[in-house]
């Protein structure tokens, strides 16, 4: 087989594959999209119904309003946001120590990332006791201060693997020009790490956005995010298909048009050193 031949079949080989893949992904979604327009009635026809002859937007409806979706969204843009700028705030100078100054030593990173690695169904009981008591169950600040604390590990490790990968002799040429600490770390380190900064606080988000677990047991009426709400959909009368898949398809949104904002600074935040170290 000649090299052009060989090329040829190899190029065909990485469409097939890649196209494979975007069956995989982009099929689920899309039925998740058609169910949630389809008439009740289609949900299992057979054969399966791959676009309605009738579509309807009353799914929609029914679960921003009548299963209190909306509530949940607003809620969970709410819990998400706070819960990113304090993990952003915090983790960014947090980096930046561990990576210039070797804060703790040579593991403390490490240490700081190991705290990810705790299953939370291990913190679930005390946090929950603890919450009960000091008047943060069912709020939505209560939600914010624990969400804080399971992103920051992973803040904290992007943001100094970022800073280890920027040149320290730009802030020591802002020091020689009278500069402290702080004011190279304002003026130079952060505008030059804004990439990293972008994919760590979608990173965050993202977190924060679909978690579950500790929504379910520190929330009941007044501050339940959007991933509780999916629970009203299935009882013992049945599971409400159409409703579901509405509500996946309206928490999308968020994320997507965050990853579009910052798609410039989270594209150069993951491949210049965001996630190496």
């Amino acid at each position: 087989m000649s090299v052009v031949r060989r090329r040829r079949w190899t190029g065909r080989l990485r469409f097939l594959a890649i196209a494979a893949a975007l069956l995989y992904v982009l099929l689920p979604l899309y039925w998740v999209a058609v169910t949630s327009i389809k008439p009740s009635d289609d949900y299992l026809a057979v054969p399966p119904v791959w676009f309605p002859a009738h579509p309807t937007l009353v799914h929609y409806a029914a679960a921003l309003f009548a299963y209190r979706g909306l509530a949940g969204l607003s809620h969970s843009v709410t819990v998400a946001l706070g819960a990113t700028l304090l993990s952003v705030l915090l983790g960014t100078p947090m980096g930046y120590s561990l990576a210039r100054f070797r804060t703790g030593g040579t593991h403390l990173a490490f240490w700081v990332l190991s705290q990810r690695f705790l299953p939370p169904v291990a913190i679930g009981l005390p946090i929950f006791l603890l919450y009960r008591n000091y008047g943060l169950y069912d709020t939505q600040a209560g939600l914010v201060l624990v969400y804080t604390v399971m992103t920051l590990p992973l803040t904290v490790w992007m943001m100094f693997a970022y800073f280890r990968q920027l040149p320290r002799e730009l802030e020591d040429a802002a020091r020689v020009d009278g500069c402290g600490w702080w004011q190279a770390f304002l003026r130079v380190a952060i505008p030059l790490a804004l990439p990293g900064i972008a994919a760590a606080a979608v990173f965050a988000f993202i977190t924060v956005w679909t978690e579950f677990f500790f929504a379910l047991i520190l929330t009941s009426r007044h501050a339940f995010t959007l991933p509780t709400v999916f629970r009203s959909f299935i009882s013992f009368q049945g599971a409400q298909y159409g409703e579901s898949s509405a509500l996946a398809m309206v928490s999308l949104v968020p994320s997507i048009l965050l990853g579009v904002l910052v798609q410039r600074h989270l594209v150069r935040g993951l491949t210049l050193g965001a996630v190496r170290g």
